[in-house]
């Protein structure tokens, strides 16, 4: 298994770069071969041991070559190997930001897409779980359901019974502890702003209008964020429309492995994006995870669609817009009101688009504004923090970051605030379980961006 000699070099001083996902090719679907390449890319990882800090998928990689009779990959039953699939949540972080071999080195590792390949293949077989994941990702058909009016108050109201929580772990596999988002009485898209008559104005770096592709989360689950975007937008004189005919971005389907419903969806999402895109717009996903979606993973499955590239091209995430927009000079810096002490999370799907901490640098533009940034994984992962069989270990993977959100260096905290709200939420419920929430309160950074110009809710 050990690499030829020429190729036995620590890691590679250029910059990552990532071949296309070959899920059309049937052998990508060959499980024995998947199962060959893990073994390759096992060893490799386990000679390393870089990425041991970063998610549960590593640890137990390393723990079952230890406990072998070899205590090298060759021990390791096949079968197991599906353990470490199970346990990626393909954040991107250990390709992006940890793992020497990735393309260009010769050693051509790329363990997110591997382990994706593993999710498919297990999709295309099926498993026990299968039911209670393929509804946990239909997030348009839930967030259609639940935001009926009446039902929402009902379906909010018993989620919250011990009772019913109980049902929904021994049946549908959901923890019974972990926090799960509310249904907004009142959508977003329906009930948006329409923008004001302003003048575009072109930047250097940012076209002078936006599109607001406003996430499934967005508009079913938390819709005053996309309210505040807007507010902030309509503030900087920016001129906007919302994207139409909107679908889910596909990045739930993705997790899953179920990669043709994600190409359904793309079908949906990127002609009309691709539009907006080519009228010159700026456009902006207000959730890391779906502006992830737009520029890295479907142009990996679709690298020939000029529509899909056109889209990755205009696909900002909105403080990368904003920061963006504040070097051509076109920003008002006006701030009207101090946040005090923030804890800021940079989410992991927002760290491998690989932009910088532009959410960091803007609020750090605030008077009165003290922002600690915590760059770690908070364990939630979209949907994998809330089964039953993961949320202990999500729980586990957050604590460093509880504990820094409260360990503000100026003093208490006043804010926790993440780019992604789910990743928020459960650093909130973390924070609250080790007793260290105290007075601080939780939102979302446009929420934030949005009280310091001083504008109303």
């Amino acid at each position: 298994m050990s690499a030829p000699l020429q190729d036995r070099r620590e890691g590679s001083l250029e910059a990552p770069t990532r071949h296309p996902l070959d899920w059309l090719n049937p052998e990508f679907y060959n499980e024995e071969a998947a199962l060959k390449e893990m073994e390759r890319v096992f060893d490799i990882c386990h000679g390393c041991r870089r990425c041991v800090s970063l998610c549960n998928a590593f640890p137990t990689l390393f723990d079952l070559v230890d406990e072998s009779k070899t205590m090298e990959v060759d021990g390791v039953d096949k079968k197991d190997y599906w353990k470490v699939v199970d346990q990626c949540y393909l954040c991107d972080v250990c390709y992006l930001t940890k793992c020497p071999y990735v393309p260009p080195h010769p050693w051509n590792l790329d363990f997110p897409h591997l382990m994706l390949r593993g999710k498919a293949i297990q999709f295309k077989q099926g498993t026990p779980t299968q039911g209670r994941d393929k509804l946990l990702s239909n997030t348009d058909i839930n967030g259609k359901l639940a935001s009926i009016p009446v039902v929402v108050q009902v379906v909010n109201k018993v989620n919250k019974m011990p009772a019913v929580r109980g049902l929904m772990e021994s049946q549908l596999g959901v923890d019974r502890k972990a926090w799960l988002p509310e249904f907004a009485p009142h959508k977003f898209r329906p009930n948006a702003a329409a923008s004001a008559a302003h003048p575009v104005r072109n930047g250097e770096r940012t076209p002078g209008k936006v599109a607001i592709f406003s996430t499934c989360y967005i508009n079913y689950n938390e819709p005053g964020i996309g309210h505040d975007l807007i507010k902030v937008l309509d503030h900087n004189r920016i001129p906007h429309v919302l994207a139409e005919k909107e679908a889910c971005c596909g990045m739930p389907k993705l997790e899953l492995g179920d990669l043709e419903s994600v190409a359904k969806l793309k079908e949906k999402n990127i002609p009309q994006l691709a539009r907006l895109a080519r009228e010159g717009y700026a456009i902006l996903a207000p959730i890391p995870s779906c502006g992830l979606m737009f520029k890295q993973e479907l142009p990996l499955m679709f690298p020939n669609d000029a529509d899909v590239l056109a889209v990755q091209k205009a696909m900002f995430d909105p403080f990368e817009y904003l920061v963006a927009r504040h070097k051509d000079g076109l920003l008002d810096t006006d701030f009207k009101s101090g946040l005090g002490n923030v804890s800021y999370h940079i989410a992991c799907h927002l760290r491998v688009q690989n932009v910088g901490q532009k959410t960091r640098e803007l609020l750090s533009m605030v008077p009165d504004t003290e922002v600690n940034t915590v760059e770690r994984c908070s364990g939630h992962a979209g949907t994998w923090g809330v089964k039953k069989e993961f949320h202990a270990t999500a729980m586990k993977i957050g604590r460093p970051v509880f504990r820094q959100m409260a360990e503000h260096p100026k003093g208490e905290t006043r804010w926790i605030a993440s780019d992604c709200q789910l990743a928020g939420h459960h650093i909130e419920q973390g924070m609250e379980e080790a007793g260290k929430l105290g007075e601080t309160d939780m939102a979302h950074p446009l929420t934030l961006l949005r009280m310091a110009y001083g504008l109303p809710a």
